[in-house]
């Protein structure tokens, strides 16, 4: 049954960059057609807000939608807020349906759903639009969607996921972060020249062109091949280069290197499209210096560098791995070990059942690492997991590794990782580097080692339902996480927090308890002591939730 709305809500807007202020009058407005009104019932803080904030029309998800709707669609939807228009971050959101205009088919109001964000058939210029980014998201007591917007027209699935078990609206929301996660370890990797893509083929003097047609996908060539430094291909129709520099940004979906010139290198990085794979093929060479290459577009353009040694194209992509996974054996460097994301990837590697595993995780706040401890420390030594958590500072860190895990978004640490590769090192760059961001990398290093480094941006609807369907099995507790809580009031303070680094775990808002302060869990006691009493150990619980909404109530 739908609720009488109110006519004005909070929300935390973003209005400029590092700009955040809270709203206590943004007007309601009753939806359209197509439109859904969610009263949001708890949104978690990420990182990821934080880049937003800083970023703010320059994040590569707030930009304008290129593609994939009719603009007039997007003219029609007040919470579509692209560029320098001020918007309400917030992507880890739950929620109840109050409101539905008289042409939405897929939801009804009472319905409780979790709130996919990640839009991937909507692209920007550099990444693709999101709940949360471009459009408004759960940092406000009632948020608009449009059906026409959250609906993936590709598998004909909404991004509202219908939650009908009874359990804490936090670990709900939760889902959306351990989504992310998991989406890092298991999406599948591109192993082949993409059919009927766009191919560049660059060739040095004195070298020939070798293992190409092997290195084709099975379902066929790349729809257009075109050549500099040679031409012609043998069995490919080309088109010829002139000039390199020229060629269009950001336009191949692959570009296999003859070669080992690194200013050439550094070209070419300009010219590889979103998802697409360079692939060095030395011939015996080496490059001789570092290149200085677009490390964070591996993150949001989900980028991919791989070489060889020798003269064979087609060797560079047998050393692509199936996905990101963590593999028998592993010795595991997790940088950021200890904040919020970085407890989730350990304790997710503690729990994978592989086997030989040893996990190194690094931070540099001394409370933080205790705290993970605590909760990471019984559970390595059930499965049988070499743990060692040390803050670098005070205890350097001098060993190789065979996976890198990095929370941090700092560019050198992929080149560092690089230097500090065993043979087959897969390189995790989950932290989200801003896409404009270079880096010198070794590349040398990282082709004679067979690394290789990957990065997701987001997740996808099926790495949301696997980990919500752990989630109602009881089979994962995501309150584990949960270490503040808050409400509109205290939310800014919450941002500010993930900012500084203060807290280790999740900090989760409540928004429509107006007033209440960012609070710790380690303080109910004192402030809620009736909420206090409902924590598991320490834990977040859903009687601890339901006994804040009552009690924190306005």
């Amino acid at each position: 049954m739908e609720q009488t709305l109110p006519q004005t809500q909070q929300a935390i807007q973003l209005v400029g960059g590092d700009e955040l202020i809270r709203n206590t009058e943004k007007p309601m407005i009753a939806p359209g057609p197509h439109q859904i009104i969610l009263k949001v019932d708890a949104v978690g803080l990420c990182f990821s807000d934080l880049k937003l904030l800083k970023q703010f029309d320059k994040h590569a998800r707030k930009s304008e939608v290129v593609s994939g709707i009719d603009p007039k669609i997007l003219a029609e939807i007040p919470s579509y807020r692209p560029g320098t228009e001020p918007t309400v971050p917030g992507h880890e959101t739950f929620g109840t349906i109050v409101a539905v205009g008289d042409k939405v088919t897929r939801h009804t109001a009472g319905q409780r759903v979790l709130v996919q964000t990640d839009y991937r058939w909507l692209p920007t210029a550099g990444s693709n639009s999101a709940f949360g980014y471009s459009f408004e998201g759960g940092l406000q007591q009632y948020v608009l969607l449009d059906e026409r917007v959250i609906v993936d027209p590709d598998r004909d699935e909404s991004f509202l996921i219908p939650v009908e078990k009874d359990m804490s609206a936090s670990a709900i929301a939760l889902v959306e972060p351990w989504a992310c996660v998991e989406s890092s370890y298991i999406t599948e990797e591109r192993n082949t020249i993409l059919s009927g893509g766009k191919l560049l083929v660059v060739v040095d003097a004195d070298r020939a062109v070798d293992g190409l047609a092997e290195s084709f996908d099975p379902a066929g060539k790349p729809a257009t091949v075109t050549v500099f430094g040679t031409d012609a291909i043998e069995g490919l129709d080309v088109n010829v280069a002139d000039d390199l520099e020229s060629l269009p940004a950001e336009s191949f979906d692959d570009i296999v290197y003859f070669g080992s010139n690194a200013a050439t290198i550094e070209v070419i990085d300009g010219k590889l499209g979103v998802q697409g794979i360079i692939n060095i093929v030395l011939g015996g060479n080496t490059i001789g210096r570092d290149a200085n290459i677009s490390v964070g577009r591996t993150h949001y353009g989900l980028t991919r560098w791989i070489g060889t040694g020798g003269t064979n194209a087609a060797e560079s992509y047998k050393n692509i791995p199936a996905d990101g996974e963590i593999r028998e054996g592993d010795n595991t460097l997790i940088i950021g070990a200890a904040g919020p994301m970085g407890q989730m990837h350990t304790i997710r590697l503690i729990c994978a059942g592989v086997e030989g595993l040893s996990i190194v995780g690094t931070d540099f706040d001394d409370e933080r690492l205790e705290s993970l401890a605590e909760k990471a420390a019984p559970m390595a030594r059930e499965r049988n997991v070499e743990l060692s958590l040390v803050n670098p500072k005070t205890n350097p860190v001098n060993e190789k590794f065979s996976y890198f895990a990095i929370m941090a978004p700092v560019a050198p640490l992929v080149a560092q990782a690089v230097k500090d590769s065993k043979q087959g090192a897969l390189i995790n760059i989950f932290a989200g580097i801003p896409a404009s961001v270079k880096q010198d990398i070794d590349l040398d290093t990282y082709i004679t080692n067979r690394c290789f480094m990957f990065g997701t941006s987001g997740s996808r609807l099926k790495d949301m339902k696997i980990v919500l369907e752990k989630v109602l099995a009881e089979q994962l507790n995501t309150d584990f996480s949960v270490d503040a809580v808050s409400g509109m009031a205290g939310a800014i303070d919450g941002i500010r927090a993930v900012e500084a680094r203060t807290l280790a775990g999740k900090i989760i808002v409540y928004p429509q308890l107006a007033e209440l302060p960012l609070t710790p869990v380690t303080e109910l006691a004192e402030k809620y002591p009736t909420v206090a009493e409902k924590l598991s150990g320490g834990i977040w619980t859903k009687e601890a939730e339901q006994e804040l909404l009552e009690k924190a109530a306005d």
